[in-house]
């Protein structure tokens, strides 16, 4: 019987990692600590809630079918967003809003690429990007990264072949935290320009970056579009996870592309959803900045309070955005490691296994946090479960 197309990749990690809770109870005095998931518990604040139902009794439009591409409105404010953010020139006509950034990137796969083709994929990688190449057909070409969590440049363009379609970087990154200098994100476009493939940036944490300015110049060079794709989410940024509200950045004949997929999945994004992402956009500035000053101080606690474990053997490799990635003293992997976590020390994360293709022992040793939904005394706590570990 032939494989289907979902059969040919692996189960959603974090649906599995929740499994793990089947059968366990945690006591009021330790209750669970769940660092599994990068996503906001919390949610939008009451503005913006009140903007939603607004919408929701009196603009019709907002529970009837729109455009396939998004809003007009929210497009035109996104790209005027982008060229403050990055010193740019984009039109309304180079944004595409999708539902959420999963589909942004499936949407922009499904456009570049065909049965057999390769895209290359710093890893550890992001599973749902190589969960959707892999039922699509799509060959995730591997990219270990090297010191600093951040991937070389020369090691990519050693993975080009006539195959090749794209290279997708995720930064800051996801899992490893990691910002990638501005430099080095420049250089791989330069790579992928001179190649002729594309090259794919998921900027999901963009707004919790640590850095000031630019993060980087791509939309500066001269036929950008040509080369450079960029991602986006409103999910993280405005609390907005449950509404599905993305948005893909490429130039207008690539979204001509983009919209005969969408129209044949969702056929348009969430209507209530862009309007909270437009009201956001034109209304939250200052609260998204409050909002980044709150992660940059849960980086900081994790950094301070880090010397805790790293005397009993831990490391930290890799931190920024929603995300610490750490590596393990224990003998076990990982994937056996983090289910015990939960009965052991009441803590769901994910290994690092998950994030490293099969049979690649890198990921035995680590583990992603997602810390973002911890406040100073929750990572505290975090880090006297971990290193009360006996293993």
């Amino acid at each position: 019987m032939p494989v289907s197309r979902t059969a040919a990749t692996f189960a959603p990690p974090v649906m599995e990692a929740r499994r793990w809770l089947d059968g366990v109870t945690f006591s009021p005095d330790a209750p669970l600590i769940n660092v599994s998931q990068a996503a906001p518990v919390d949610p939008p604040p009451p503005a913006l809630r009140q903007a939603m139902a607004d919408a929701a009794l009196t603009r019709d439009d907002a529970h009837l079918y729109g455009p396939v591409l998004g809003m007009a409105a929210l497009r035109d404010a996104l790209s005027t967003q982008i060229n403050t953010h990055y010193d740019a020139a984009t039109r309304a006509e180079h944004v595409a809003i999708t539902s959420g950034c999963n589909q942004a990137f499936a949407a922009i796969i499904a456009s570049l690429c065909d049965e057999g083709d390769e895209v290359i994929l710093p890893t550890p990688w992001y599973f749902n990007h190589k969960m959707w190449l892999d039922m699509s057909g799509v060959a995730s070409v591997a990219l270990p990264v090297g010191a600093g969590m951040l991937p070389d440049v020369a090691d990519a363009k050693a993975l080009i072949t006539p195959r090749t379609k794209a290279i997708a970087l995720v930064t800051p990154n996801n899992p490893a935290g990691v910002e990638y200098p501005a430099d080095l994100v420049l250089a791989f476009y330069e790579l992928a320009r001179d190649a002729g493939i594309t090259l794919i940036v998921d900027e999901t944490y963009r707004d919790f970056d640590s850095r000031s300015g630019p993060p980087h110049p791509l939309f500066q060079q001269d036929g950008w579009e040509d080369t450079f794709v960029h991602l986006y989410s409103f999910s993280k940024t405005y609390r907005l996870t449950g509404h599905r509200v993305g948005a893909l950045v490429a130039a207008s004949d690539r979204l001509a592309e983009v919209e005969k997929f969408l129209d044949t999945v969702a056929i348009c994004p969430g209507q209530l959803g862009q309007y909270a992402a437009l009201w956001g956009l034109e209304n939250l500035g200052q609260w998204v900045a409050s909002e980044r000053d709150e992660i940059l101080a849960r980086r900081a606690a994790i950094t301070d309070g880090f010397p805790q474990l790293e005397a009993k053997g831990w490391s930290l490799m890799g931190l920024g955005a929603y995300f610490a990635y750490v590596t393990h003293p224990f003998a076990l992997s990982s994937a056996n490691l983090a289910p015990r976590l939960v009965r052991e020390a009441g803590i769901l994360c994910l290994p690092g296994t998950m994030f490293w293709p099969d049979g690649d022992e890198r990921g035995a040793c680590q583990l992603r946090i997602a810390f973002a939904n911890l406040d100073a005394n929750g990572i505290a706590d975090l880090y006297t479960r971990l290193s009360a570990l006996d293993l």
